[in-house]
């Protein structure tokens, strides 16, 4: 059918449908590369190429600029591991925080006192235990033992920081020392 066949009503009405779908189009290419881009991003801040991996995270709302919170999630693990924060856990995990550059207000910092204030869901601490496995798989034995002590020895620190039963006992309740051990059988 020729355009002079159609009469100026048609035209602008065949106009705009072409016009409204590019539109349309065009956003959808828009955010297919936004997406591209963050999970991009999210590879570089996070050091991974697993792409199930990638996807959780993308699903739990993790964003490069987050991603230090992420590598907090051990600590808060062992925090809530008796059911309950306690303020010296508070204050050793924010310490850790501050210690990676996590400044007090940042977006980064509101995560991580989400986390301190509710419990982060069990989601999280499985897509925490991936990333590591994924992560200490590519280390060398040397590595890994490297990585795997430092992070355990800083939750172990939060762990301390309650100080036991009225500062008599072990520093280190069994509820603890048991989320620990689960901590350790992700660098596996």
């Amino acid at each position: 059918m020729s355009d002079k066949t159609l009469n100026p009503d048609a035209l602008r009405l065949e106009e705009a449908f072409f016009a409204q779908e590019n539109s349309r189009l065009l956003e959808k290419l828009r955010e297919e590369s936004r997406q591209r881009e963050r999970r991009d991003a999210l590879r570089a801040a996070m050091g991974v190429k697993d792409e199930a991996l990638i996807d959780a995270l993308i699903e739990l709302d993790i964003y490069p600029e987050t991603a230090a919170a992420f590598s907090l999630v051990p600590l808060v693990v062992v925090a809530w591991a008796d059911g309950e924060i306690q303020s010296r856990e508070r204050e050793a995990i924010l310490e850790a925080a501050n210690g990676r550059g996590i400044e007090k207000g940042s977006t980064t910092c509101q995560i991580l006192e989400n986390w301190l204030n509710h419990k982060p869901s069990d989601d999280i601490v499985k897509t925490w235990k991936h990333y590591v496995h994924e992560i200490s798989a590519s280390m060398d034995e040397s590595r890994r033992a490297t990585f795997r002590d430092g992070v355990l020895a800083q939750a172990k620190n939060v762990a301390e920081a309650a100080g036991g039963f009225l500062g008599l006992g072990s520093k280190v309740s069994d509820a603890e020392a048991e989320a620990l051990e689960d901590l350790a059988s992700a660098f596996e």
